[in-house]
């Protein structure tokens, strides 16, 4: 009789188990939070129904007037003047506020004005958002007080790895639904050259706009108070804390009179930072129309909206296409923009060069496509001046400027909340030209065979054979995910 032997199999250990669970949360991890992401949207049919061309230009003036802003003070100054003479309400919203002396300054303004009685609504991006280590206690600071709403957008969530893609990169601050200011300066003190600061300044581009109608309701500013108000109220936007605790409540109340003594401090230190009497209306130009265009507000690869309009508005260009952006990062389709046979022959693009990026991941991605682009026809200019450049604005032929939050770059595309206002003014166009030429003529021109071309008046700056080995060795790599940059 044959006998069997049966031998118990044996469990899984520990280890394996601990290794197998691991694996499936990476893969988890990648699928959800990476790969997801390689397959952009296009604009529904609905959406190009409701879009034109025509809806960004008017025969007549309108009822709003803006100012351009490129000087970093005067940036700075522009925002704690609109704060200081808010009367009803501030509607605030940034990507990031970096750690020091202005963002003191700025977080201890917003308090002053909460403290004479406007209602200050302040959305911040959920994970880049910078209140952390020494901002830490002003969170408990603005949710102590009555007067002041912080919420955060898409706040960190490490079982839902897709939310880490939905960024809010919005810049802007609306006073009294009467003026704003937006463009793509986060709060920081490189971004405002205080005579403090002594690291490399962001160089970078506001618009100052104001409605001169209240009663008008074309102004660009109501469409800024309704996207605002889409923002606020979305689901994806929380607050941080629901309940203060008593060494919470504690710690806020040491943080707001540290803030309060800090603008008393800066007020003395720096009083020309502080009250000014701005008369925005005389330093401002007449616009025909100013029309706000942004991404939709959702999840995973969104609809490119603001691509779209671009697109459009640079295939109706008679005469010339501008573009700066501190990142150059384009996938094929924004490529195919530049082939376009019904582009105009002058078409110029200013970016930051190897020696001016403080971006190495962005600028490895530019590496990749820097050919591609340059093959196109394209005239690029890479700049070469002091520090960097962080500036987001289109030209269209002498009359039509965008500027706000907006890179070229697939995250701006697909990825983020964007902000861009289309001004429609050939007087402001004409002085927006007359600062780019500023940055033109400290930048080179890339020639054909993909070196600098000859200018004996710009040098080409310097750069750190470490910075190069590091951005080179990115580039190889950064392909595997350049849909996400």
């Amino acid at each position: 009789m044959v006998q069997y032997q049966y031998k118990e199999s044996k469990k899984p250990s520990f280890s394996r188990i601990i290794i197998r669970g691991l694996a499936l949360l990476i893969l988890y991890g990648l699928v959800s939070g990476v790969l997801i992401f390689s397959f952009p949207k296009e604009v529904s049919e609905d959406y190009q129904k409701k879009s034109s061309v025509s809806n960004f230009y008017s025969n007549d003036l309108g009822c709003d007037r803006v100012v351009l802003i490129n000087d970093p003070f005067e940036a700075g100054v522009a925002r704690i003047n609109i704060i200081e003479k808010a009367q009803k309400t501030l509607d605030v919203s940034y990507y990031a506020i970096d750690s020091g002396e202005y963002a003191n300054v700025f977080l201890g303004m917003l308090l002053d004005a909460a403290d004479r009685g406007v209602k200050v609504n302040l959305v911040l991006d959920g994970i880049f958002h910078g209140m952390k280590k020494d901002l830490k206690d002003v969170v408990y600071t603005f949710m102590a007080h009555p007067n002041i709403e912080l919420k955060f957008y898409e706040p960190l969530n490490v079982f839902k790895p897709w939310t880490l893609n939905n960024r809010l990169h919005d810049k802007y601050i609306i006073a009294d639904n009467r003026i704003v200011i937006i463009g793509g300066r986060n709060i920081g003190d490189k971004y405002f050259g205080l005579d403090s600061y002594r690291g490399a300044i962001s160089h970078d581009r506001d618009v100052v706009i104001m409605n001169t109608d209240e009663k008008d309701q074309s102004s660009v500013i109501n469409q800024m108070s309704d996207y605002f108000q889409l923002v606020w109220n979305c689901e994806y936007v929380k607050s941080s804390i629901n309940q203060l605790s008593a060494r919470q409540y504690k710690a806020g109340s040491e943080k707001k009179k540290d803030l309060e003594e800090t603008v008393r401090l800066t007020k003395k230190n720096i009083p020309a930072l502080f009250h000014h009497d701005i008369d925005w209306l005389s330093l401002s130009f007449p616009a025909n129309k100013i029309t706000l265009i942004h991404n939709p507000v959702e999840r995973f690869s969104k609809e490119p909206w603001c691509w779209y309009e671009i697109t459009q508005l640079m295939k109706s260009a008679q005469q010339s296409i501008f573009i700066q952006s501190p990142y150059i990062i384009p996938n094929p389709q924004m490529i195919q923009a530049f082939s376009e046979n019904n582009l105009p022959l002058d078409v110029d693009l200013l970016t930051n060069s190897l020696g001016s990026t403080p971006n190495f991941p962005a600028y490895a991605g530019y590496i990749k496509y820097r050919k591609k682009i340059i093959d196109t026809g394209v005239n690029v200019y890479e700049y070469q001046g002091k520090d960097s450049i962080h500036g987001k604005s289109f030209a269209i032929d002498d009359d039509l400027v965008l500027i706000g939050s907006f890179n070229f770059d697939p995250r701006s595309v697909y990825l983020s909340t964007e902000t861009m206002v289309v001004i429609h003014s050939k007087g402001f166009a004409h002085k927006f030209k007359e600062e780019i030429n500023e940055y033109i003529n400290q930048s080179l021109l890339v020639a054909s065979d993909y070196t600098y071309a000859q200018n004996t008046k710009v040098k080409e700056e310097e750069v750190r054979r470490s910075k190069k080995i590091i951005i080179t060795t990115l580039s190889y790599f950064i392909g595997l995910f350049d849909y996400m940059l």
